[in-house]
Order: C-alpha cells, then sequence, then structure tokens
C-alpha cells in the first residue's frame, strides 16, 4: 500500500522496485492523495492498483482505504518515496510466518544513497514523542532479528489479523505518528513486533512534508498528544507534561546551539514564536477532541491482553530519552 500526495518520478521509482520483488505474489495498490489524480495521470504508478481520492485523506486514512481494498493476509505499506530492495517483502513474510504472536514487522529503512539508517523500527519517550531507533547510525549497529516495540509506517509489514482486531490505523491522525498510536494498540491487544534486518529499502527522508516544515511541527505535537490520552498508562499520563516541558527546554538549549530540530525549524525561515504558536494549537487541539481519544482509550483497555505493569515495561525497554530527541 503506498499512499501519495506529489505522485511523481520517486512514485515511479518506487512502484518499479516492487516490480523487481524475489516474491512476486503480491498486489500494489497506490492511493492518491492529490485530489488531481496525477498518479494515472503523470504515469508513475505502471502496474499498480490506483485508488483516486477527491481530497487528501492523510497517510493513515489512504492506508486503511487500501486494505479495505484488497483480501491479502498481510500488508505491506510503503512511502511513496522510498525505494524497496528485491529482497525486501520476501524477508518480511517470512519472518512473520514464523512468528503467529508478530503482527508487525519492521524494515531497516536505510537514508537514500547515504549508507546510514533512518529507522530500525521506533523508540518513545516519556512525553508520548516517538522516533526512529537508530537514525543516522550504521545498519551494522542493528544486525539482528530482534523484538522491538513497532515498526515505522514508512515500509512495514502488518498481520491483517491484527488490523482487523484493533481498528487499523486512525484516520484522525492524519499526518504522522499515526504508526505510533497503530503500534502502541496492538502492543496493548498482546501482539508482538520484530525487527528484520534483511528487509532493505532506501528512503529520502520527509521528501514530502519536509524536514522541519510547520506543516510537520503542528501534526507531531498534537499527534504526539492524541497518542498519550489513547495508550499510556495512568501514571505515565499524569507525568507526561512535566517530561513534555523537559524536552521543550532540551529543544531551546539545542536552538541556541544551532543543533536539533528546533534549529532546522528557524533554518527553514520559521521564526521561534512559530515553534509557540504551533504547540498551543496542538493542545488545543487536544481539547477539542479529548472526549473521543477518550472512549478510544476505554476501549483499548477493554480489549488489552497484557497488564499496564507489562504495558510501561515495553515502553521502558524501547524508550529514548527527552535529550537525544530534542537533539536529532
Amino acid at each position: 500500500m503506498i499512499p501519495t500526495l506529489a505522485a511523481d518520478s520517486r512514485l515511479r521509482e518506487c512502484v518499479e522496485s516492487l516490480g523487481r520483488q524475489t516474491m512476486q505474489d503480491l498486489e500494489v495498490i497506490v492511493v492518491d492523495n492529490s485530489g488531481q489524480g496525477l498518479a494515472a495521470r503523470g504515469g508513475n504508478a505502471p502496474r499498480a492498483r490506483i485508488i483516486e481520492n477527491a481530497r487528501n485523506a492523510g497517510f493513515g486514512g489512504a492506508i486503511n482505504q487500501a486494505i479495505r481494498a484488497s483480501t491479502s493476509p498481510y500488508v505491506a505499506t510503503l512511502n511513496d518515496d522510498a525505494v524497496a530492495d528485491p529482497g525486501w517483502l520476501a524477508a518480511l513474510v517470512r519472518a512473520m510466518e514464523a512468528r503467529p504472536d508478530v503482527g508487525m514487522c519492521a524494515a531497516q529503512v536505510r537514508l537514500f544513497g547515504e549508507g546510514r539508517l533512518d529507522s530500525a523500527a521506533m523508540l518513545i519517550a516519556r512525553d508520548g514523542s516517538s522516533k526512529q531507533r537508530g537514525h543516522g547510525r550504521l545498519p551494522e549497529a542493528f544486525p539482528e532479528l530482534e523484538e522491538t516495540l513497532m515498526p515505522s509506517g514508512s515500509a512495514a509489514l502488518y498481520r491483517r489479523r491484527m488490523l482487523e482486531e484493533t481498528g487499523g490505523f486512525d484516520d484522525e491522525f492524519f499526518l504522522y505518528c499515526e504508526d505510533t498510536d497503530l503500534g502502541l494498540r496492538a502492543r496493548w491487544a498482546g501482539w508482538k513486533c520484530l525487527y528484520v534486518p534483511g528487509a532493505m529499502v532506501e528512503h529520502h527522508y520527509s521528501h514530502s512534508a519536509g524536514r522541519a516544515s510547520p506543516v510537520k511541527a503542528y501534526y507531531v505535537e498534537r499527534n504526539r498528544l492524541f497518542v498519550l490520552v489513547k495508550n499510556f498508562p495512568g501514571p505515565l499520563l499524569l507525568a507526561a507534561p512535566f517530561a513534555a516541558l523537559a524536552r521543550y527546554l532540551w529543544h531551546a538549549w539545542y536552538l541556541l546551539q544551532g543543533r536539533g530540530s528546533a534549529a532546522r525549524f528557524r533554518a527553514e525561515g520559521n521564526a521561534g514564536p512559530k515553534m509557540l504558536w504551533y504547540v498551543l494549537r496542538a493542545h488545543a487541539a487536544l481539547l477539542a477532541n479529548f472526549g473521543r481519544l477518550w472512549r478510544q482509550r476505554r476501549e483499548i483497555r477493554a480489549r488489552a491482553r497484557i497488564t499496564p505493569a507489562v504495558f510501561r515495561h515495553l515502553l521502558r525497554s524501547h524508550s529514548i530519552s527527552l535529550r537525544r530527541m530534542a537533539e536529532l
């Protein structure tokens, strides 16, 4: 499943890489979010099935559409600016078929043309922020097939039965953190995740929304609040605002040094006060959606197959520091 907005030459490169897979028992579905039929008009999705939307349904919404349009027992997600190694899909499917308790598999995602990692699964911080495990490091640092917390949706495999049990992606997230939310809901439901280093893709990082754009700043902050309310156990939820304050202070520190995501945001022409504005907007959105999120929280707990203590242990075992979050 490949959501696309630009439907440009990067999409063609992505789709053509799927045509070279060693495992050819697959259907490629491209969901065109451009609202202009760009995927079909530009011819950049050769031999793929195209679903056209009249407006941008977001990443999770587009993937959910593709899931409903297919019947496969496994669902692979791939960003439209990612290029899959020929053995990518086969490695993911082999890993999942060997473990009935696994509902998600994370690929080895490399930064395009750099030989360094974009993602080796995902980590989570005490304030609900999530980040790619191993970002910027060499792939050799993560050589083993191993259990991780959750995959990055930029290149992942999901078991359909898990998606049906958990309800799939939350359409309301629109952009960013929807893979974190789904991954945590799946862990509450008792499903596990594997990192599969033999499943390699190369990714043009943040090709669609920019590395530190205003769109990204708002949705990442809003959606990490959504993740918190839906998924974090009570004590961690109460402590999260203090953790977020610590992260904001680290952002300010690294901004003074010209490092980290806050510095990149400013370097792209965004003044410091804009960051505060997006934080305030994100919290306003949380208040507006709180009732829905709390109902979802209760539904997740009602279906949970692990205890809050086990869930807290999972978060601690796959955590990233607030300082590191601000630094990356």
